[in-house]
């Protein structure tokens, strides 16, 4: 989710300014500051399924923005589950066994998707759909309050993940289509 380029300048070159002289360029600015997370907040999110059917999650991926921090869960086929975003306290067990599941950070947000899951039960022998990691570290992709999100559960058509912050912050769920997607965005400095 984080791109970068590089490249050589198409601005031509002049000559310094004469000593004792300065120039300033001033960035163009508008009268009113956008806020990227507008109608953020620490409340319960929750949403119905935009389709019936298991949503089958393909992949999981987090990032750095300008203000926000993003994690983003994708779907196969054309349907995000129903979902419930909440910050909870530890500590967190894994659905159907129990066992104990740490979570770096100091402030967390659950996010219980459903019905989904990381594997296709309508094929044969069944499909793993989901083959990325259950703990995924946030520094790899260069986050500043997402710490950690690690999978706690795949279980009975419930699908759970926990998000590890650095501090309890302001967040903002959306959906998306082509792909679906269920994206959790936390304001960062």
């Amino acid at each position: 989710m984080v791109a970068s380029g590089c490249g050589g300048s198409a601005q031509p070159q002049t000559e310094p300014p004469a000593a004792g002289s300065t120039t300033v360029t001033a960035p163009a600015t508008t009268s009113t500051a956008t806020d990227p997370l507008a109608g953020s907040g620490t409340s319960i999110v929750a949403g119905a399924a935009s389709g019936t059917g298991t949503a089958l999650l393909e992949r999981v991926a987090i990032g750095r923005h300008e203000g926000y921090d993003r994690v983003v869960f994708q779907f196969r086929d054309d349907v995000v589950p129903g979902y419930r975003v909440e910050y909870a306290a530890p500590p967190f067990a894994e659905d159907g066994s129990g066992d104990p599941i740490s979570v770096q950070g100091k402030a967390f947000v659950a996010v219980r998707m459903e019905p989904a899951s990381g594997f296709d039960l309508n094929t044969g022998e069944g499909e793993l759909v989901y083959k990325g990691p259950k703990r995924i570290e946030g520094a790899t992709a260069g986050t500043s309050v997402v710490r950690e999100l690690v999978r706690t559960g795949d279980f009975e058509a419930v699908l759970g993940w926990v998000i590890g912050l650095d501090e309890k912050v302001d967040f903002r769920v959306t959906t998306a289509a082509s792909p679906p997607r269920l994206i959790v965005d936390f304001r960062n400095h």
